[in-house]
């Protein structure tokens, strides 16, 4: 029992979630010594060679005074907007997080941030535009990881929401 306590301990829910529970493809590019926003750009062209540029979505984290950090996953190609998402989580206003404290907070450095399996569970909403296709992807957690995952599922695996958060 207590090897049992152990490993549960041990293992990230989240995690196991994703990779026996929901069906997924990781797809994982090199960053091959260029700076994260160029890699972005990269990883964009290279997965829309085999999905819809729309498809691919990064993982933003910000902080609301009310409820604290918040994350949101919209495409790549878009920007947040904060005026929107403050809204959708009933804040007056939010601020993104500094890169600094995206380790501490979440497990996940700049530029590998997943919306899943973060330290702890946040309040998150993926862009609606998400629920326009079958699969979409999200980092896996390190530069270069991708995680091709349902929308929906994705939502089901960090309660999130979907809303119009994009400019």
């Amino acid at each position: 029992e207590s090897l049992r306590q152990s490993a549960a301990k041990a293992i990230n829910k989240h995690v196991t979630a994703r990779n026996w529970l929901i069906g997924y493809c990781i797809v994982n590019y090199e960053q091959h010594g260029e700076d994260r926003a160029a890699y972005g750009e990269r990883t964009l062209q290279a997965l829309a060679e085999k999905i819809g540029k729309g498809q691919v979505f990064k993982t933003l984290v910000a902080r609301g005074e009310k409820n604290g950090p918040c994350v949101f996953c919209i495409p790549v190609a878009e920007e947040l907007d904060l005026k929107k998402a403050a809204k959708i989580f009933g804040e007056k206003k939010i601020e993104m997080v500094h890169q600094k404290e995206l380790l501490p907070l979440t497990g996940y450095i700049h530029g590998g941030c997943s919306p899943v399996g973060m330290k702890k569970p946040f309040l998150t909403c993926i862009d609606e535009s998400a629920l326009d296709h079958d699969k979409i992807c999200v980092s896996g957690g390190k530069i270069g990881l991708q995680i091709e995952i349902d929308p929906e599922d994705l939502a089901m695996l960090t309660s999130a929401d979907f809303g119009d958060i994009t400019k």
